[in-house]
């Protein structure tokens, strides 16, 4: 496994629509692993191929919760419902955060790395997660949604003087 560089707004791999993953084999476990270990090592609670600079249809979420680790290939939302509105900051954006307007519940099918289907019930902030990381692999970022964006940096520098 290795870290890999996460790539920052406005990198134009962030703006394209993720292929989808066709090939199930050695090479995505990989980069499903690459990936896990980067979100890690960052500190976040997800993480598309895009922000690494691979535009594939993959995502790895952890939110820290009973769940763990899932890595989802070729995800779809097949259903939301409810509505939240909360934080959110992005690995690929830093020291901004924003408000964003999601759905509090959805169902995601996906793949896993052998390309056996799946589905995954999300609901608050693991359901928050999930939306985000698909947003990225349609080109969508955050700040593109929030209905307010905030400077966390310049948040801290306050807070400490």
């Amino acid at each position: 496994m290795s870290i890999r560089i996460i790539v920052k707004d406005p990198d134009p791999v962030l703006r394209e629509v993720a292929k989808e993953v066709t090939k199930f084999n050695p090479n995505l476990l990989k980069l499903v692993n690459d990936m896990a270990e980067t979100m890690y090592d960052a500190e976040g609670v997800g993480l598309a191929a895009p922000q690494i600079g691979i535009s594939k249809r993959v995502i790895v979420v952890d939110v820290g919760d009973e769940n763990g680790l899932i890595a989802m290939v070729n995800p779809v939302i097949v259903e939301q419902e409810g509505e939240q509105l909360g934080p959110e900051g992005c690995l690929s954006i830093p020291n901004l955060n924003g408000d964003v307007l999601r759905a509090d519940r959805i169902v995601v099918t996906g793949q896993d790395v052998n390309g056996e289907s799946f589905t995954v019930e999300a609901q608050g902030y693991f359901a928050r997660a999930f939306q985000h990381e698909v947003d990225h692999l349609n080109g969508i970022l955050f700040t593109d949604l929030a209905e307010s964006i905030y400077d966390i940096s310049e948040r801290a520098r306050k807070g400490g003087e």
